[in-house]
């Protein structure tokens, strides 16, 4: 294979001790596999308006990082990307703040990226874009007359056109994408809406069902579900369980059944309903009363933008008003934390508790869902709660799917997973668990990595052909549920 070069908004340098994100997981797999660049923000905001770059090698890959200054930190990425870009791909029209010299800033970003990629990139190389930062910039490469296979991954929601189109000068950004050879989301419900934009905003005559033409270019779309190091990280769960820490939040507990939430601290994640259903089991199942503890974990995120520090407020105040009317002096009911773990304390907690709830009003794939599910004793797995709006949905049928907006029905969920045989759960799990085999990380670089170079292999699986209500049924949970005893029920 010719030289990989990935770019991504962040980069994950290997000198760093920072936790890295379900991005940062994948791409150390990919390159792993496949030798080459990782080029992105290093992550610092340069003093002087002179932004520097730097370079480092290790084990076969150069990281190749470029600082911003304080103008391109404030308009493109707490700007225009997580003010405008992140609240509508989530479906939050509410939330989005446009202004046009983000818009600018964001632009500004996107082409000293690509001047700084011109600098490096040699005709046959293979180049990798990830996510909603970097959305126009195969058409920057493309000015500067590169040729090369450049595809395009989308790690959250794509929405209906009637949302995008609602965006200020949608077609700036959103039609630019025609200029990538591939691009992948993480649902078929994702790459149906962008087909569909494509057809409907930029007059794309469609070719195929994943293949559209566009003025000169032709793009393929396609859904390849992000996944995860499954094999590593069920090893790394069977050590974890037995470090210190692990097992001094258990001896805490003192024999109380944990149930685990870990989400970044964003309106996204539905956390506030997530503690009303769980008030909502209370008051319904007072019996449980000092016999559950329900940890939610929730690292502080984007403190610059209003809407996250009241949502810290109003997520605190909930935690405090339900151990305050439920606890007792010795049981409490909901242990909040905000603060960041390393990927080995959350495996050994994963394998620790009895269900995890994984209610996202909307997310473009929900790695934890699936390291949940890695992490489990097969003999005594937990149970997973999911969200119908998660894409993780998608391929986890085997979950108890759950509406998020429905406290009560979460919270009935809750109860169900408590009392749930062995049985059931270890079919359930047992079914889950083969999908994340299957469909590894690895799995999943190398099928994005063959789609782009070769023309003749089809890039996911056939678009819906109108908007979908409901999650696409997953080949993969097809055929691992034929070869499983369970028959799936729908919640």
């Amino acid at each position: 294979m010719a030289r990989l070069i990935v770019v991504s908004n962040r980069v994950a340098l290997p000198t760093r001790d920072a936790q890295a994100g379900g991005l940062a997981v994948a791409m150390r797999a990919v390159l792993k596999r496949h030798a080459g660049v990782w080029f992105g923000w290093s992550g610092r905001v340069a003093t002087k308006e002179i932004r520097s770059s730097l370079t480092l090698e290790q084990a076969g890959v150069s990281y190749i990082v470029t600082d911003l200054t304080r103008e391109d930190y404030d308009e493109y990425y707490n700007g225009f990307a997580n003010r405008v870009l992140w609240p509508i791909l989530h479906y939050r029209l509410d939330l989005a703040e446009f202004s046009r010299r983000d818009l600018s800033g964001y632009m500004r970003v996107n082409e000293h990226f690509a001047s700084e990629l011109h600098k490096f990139i040699r005709p046959d190389d293979v180049v990798w874009v990830h996510d909603y930062h970097l959305m126009p910039l195969a058409k920057m490469l493309r000015e500067r007359g590169h040729r090369n296979r450049i595809g395009f991954f989308l790690h959250i929601p794509f929405p209906p056109t009637e949302m995008l189109t609602a965006l200020p000068n949608h077609e700036r950004l959103i039609g630019t994408m025609v200029h990538y050879d591939l691009v992948g989301f993480q649902t078929n419900n994702d790459a149906g809406n962008f087909a569909r934009y494509l057809e409907h905003e930029c007059r794309a005559i469609k070719i195929d069902p994943h293949t559209f033409k566009a003025a000169d270019r032709r793009v393929r779309v396609g859904a390849f579900p992000i996944s995860i190091e499954t094999a590593e990280f069920n090893r790394l769960a069977r050590r974890a369980v037995q470090s210190p820490f692990v097992k001094n939040v258990l001896d805490s507990l003192s024999g109380h059944i944990m149930m685990i939430g870990v989400d970044r601290l964003d309106y996204s994640k539905g956390l506030p309903l997530r503690m009303e259903a769980f008030e909502r089991f209370m008051q319904a199942h007072p019996d449980w009363a000092g016999l559950v503890t329900y940890l939610q974990i929730a690292p502080r995120s984007r403190s610059e933008i209003a809407e996250y520090t009241e949502m810290e407020r109003q997520l605190g105040s909930t935690a405090g008003r339900i151990n305050a009317t439920y606890g007792e002096a010795s049981w409490t009911p909901i242990r909040y934390v905000n603060r960041t773990y390393s990927r080995t304390v959350l495996a050994g907690l994963y394998r620790s508790a009895r269900m995890a709830l994984v209610t996202p009003l909307r997310d473009g794939m929900n790695l934890v869902a699936k390291e949940f599910v890695a992490a489990q004793d097969a003999d005594d797995p937990g149970v997973l709660i999911l969200s119908r709006f998660a894409g993780a949905a998608a391929e986890f049928h085997a979950a108890l799917l759950v509406n998020p907006y429905d406290p009560e029905a979460v919270g009935a969920a809750i109860e169900r997973a408590l009392t749930m045989s062995l049985l059931e759960r270890r079919q359930r799990h047992a079914v889950l668990f083969r999908i994340i085999s299957d469909n590894d990380v690895h799995t999943w670089g190398q099928h994005f990595l063959i789609a782009l170079e070769q023309n003749d292999v089809l890039p996911g699986t056939t678009l819906p052909s109108r908007p979908q209500g409901g999650i696409d049924p997953s080949p993969a949970f097809a055929a691992a549920a034929r070869r499983s005893p369970l028959q799936i029920v729908r919640h």
